[in-house]
């Protein structure tokens, strides 16, 4: 997502300008003047409206890579360079821009390749994908509502950073029509069942009463940057560029190749059952705001920021709702067996808590009502066995108490002012995995079967 353009970001933008004049990726001369006046306006804010494009002559562009029968030149790679800068705040330097360089080149790589199969995708099915520019422009709208601009100001940003508009579209536009591709034909088709939410929600509930790390994480994946060497030797560069001052989650939207990046890198909430040992090693030894080192796991390397640290909650608080026949402890097996026929052919018309009472009500002799929420360990033992059972949206089998035959619902759990995900919650989470796991591949297959050629 983009940043507030600020004059730090102009500057880095002039000085990468400088650096890459030098670094046989020619920069055009309107594009320097460009950064030329950013520099030597650095009492004030970037433009509020929008400046001069920088001309471009394609004729003496050289080419930086052949993805199949698309080429990306040279011009395109500097401009990706210089957009990657501003928008993570890095600083250029002689070490962190060879780095810049082979993420800036392998993302146009892939959006290549994903352009060229949505285009044969197109064609072949004889429907729209791609997005329009009407769809780019609500993007940018959004972006520079964030940074509380307008799109006229954010696109004159980019353009006194020395960065054609244009990059940022063709960002905006490959990223948004492959995950229209992916959501499209998949994500119909992508089923979870109630086991596996059931399941992750008990880890989810069991994990809630444990130690929890509130984490930011970039991850260089080692196949993506040349070896492990390579990833090793990048994420050293960028925690030097994270201690000078480059925002996180800026950085991890540029670089992660880990699902997180497009949230920047932010995780949430996190147990260490969910965490590789060494990773969890690393956040034991931080305190909060803390950037651990390079982390080597057998694909890649991970950096981590420790935003926040909790104890295991020291209670579970419950919400019940309950529907039940009124029994007392005299009464006869007969009237225990009517009950507890009752309440089990009740038990299927009750969905959820919204409609315990609608339910209950067309059974005769039922009687329904909101428990309210208490600790689980306050609860009635039979209740209790029930509740620390039952994910949220459940209902018990019918439960014998001295005043009668019960079902209970649990509507939501709480530990330590947390939220335990609701079944919707869960099932979105992981089809939103899944999806992230099949774009992954797809991708992956496109390279292993393209021809890209560096120069």
């Amino acid at each position: 997502m983009m940043r507030a353009l600020t004059v730090k970001h102009l500057v880095a933008a002039v000085a990468a300008v400088c650096v890459l004049s030098q670094a046989a990726l020619p920069t055009s001369a309107s594009a320097q003047a460009v950064g030329t006046q950013a520099l030597g306006a650095q009492a004030t804010s970037a433009p509020a409206t929008s400046a001069p494009v920088p001309t471009v002559n394609y004729l003496s562009e050289g080419v930086a890579a052949v993805v199949n029968d698309s080429i990306i030149s040279t011009y395109d790679l500097r401009q990706r360079m210089l957009l990657l800068i501003v928008t993570s705040g890095m600083q250029p330097t002689a070490d962190s821009l060879g780095q810049i360089e082979r993420e800036s080149l392998r993302s146009l790589v892939e959006e290549s390749l994903q352009m060229q199969e949505l285009r044969r995708v197109e064609k072949e099915q004889k429907f729209s994908i791609i997005a329009k520019d009407e769809d780019i422009d609500r993007q940018i709208g959004r972006m520079a509502q964030e940074n509380r601009a307008t799109a006229e100001q954010l696109v004159g940003s980019l353009a006194a950073s020395g960065v054609n508009p244009e990059t940022l579209r063709a960002q905006i536009r490959a990223e948004i029509s492959w995950q229209r591709w992916i959501n499209g034909r998949y994500g119909s088709r992508l089923r979870v069942g109630d086991g596996q939410i059931e399941s992750a929600l008990a880890r989810q509930n069991a994990a809630a009463a444990k130690p929890q790390f509130l984490v930011s994480e970039i991850f260089i994946e080692a196949t993506r940057v040349g070896g492990a060497d390579n990833a090793l030797r990048g994420a050293n560069q960028l925690i030097g560029q994270l201690q000078q001052g480059a925002p996180f989650a800026s950085v991890a939207r540029q670089f992660s190749a880990a699902a997180t990046s497009a949230t920047g890198g932010d995780t949430g909430w996190v147990t260490g059952e969910e965490l590789q040992p060494s990773l969890l090693q690393a956040l034991e030894q931080l305190r909060p705001g803390q950037l651990s080192q390079p982390i080597p796991v057998t694909d890649g390397v991970y950096i981590l920021a420790l935003r926040e640290k909790r104890a295991g909650a020291s209670a579970t608080l419950v919400d019940l709702k309950q529907a039940a026949i009124r029994l007392t402890a005299t009464s006869t097996e007969a009237d225990i067996a009517a009950a507890q026929s009752k309440l089990s052919a009740l038990k299927p018309l009750i969905q959820d808590c919204s409609n315990m009472e609608s339910a209950a009500s067309t059974v005769s002799g039922v009687i329904a009502g909101d428990l309210g929420e208490s600790e689980i360990k306050d609860l009635a033992p039979a209740f209790r066995e029930a509740a620390e059972k039952l994910n949220i949206g459940q209902v018990s089998d019918p439960i014998r108490t001295q005043v009668g035959l019960h079902l209970i619902a649990v509507c939501a759990k709480r530990q330590d002012g947390g939220r335990v995900p609701t079944k919707e919650d869960m099932e979105n989470r992981l089809i939103g995995q899944q999806l992230a796991m099949i774009a992954k591949r797809y991708l992956r297959d496109l390279r292993n079967s393209a021809t890209i050629e560096t120069r």
